[in-house]
């Protein structure tokens, strides 16, 4: 599974962070959100496909 973010509909409100804090940051400049894996460990799939539902914005997608 992989996860990307659109950061132009990203606002760093971050709670993907908290829901997958091994797979996001918010990054340097605290209005985005960065993705830290390539591939998502099978560990973390559930709460990556949680914070996609979670995000406002409909930011993240995953393949």
């Amino acid at each position: 599974m992989r996860v990307t973010v659109d950061l132009a509909r990203c606002t760093g409100i971050a709670n993907c962070v908290v829901q997958a804090p091994r797979v996001f940051e918010l990054g340097d400049d605290d209005d985005h959100v960065r993705v830290l894996v390539a591939e998502v460990p099978e560990a973390d799939q559930a709460a990556v496909q949680s914070a996609v539902r979670m995000c406002p914005q409909g930011a993240l997608t995953v393949e």
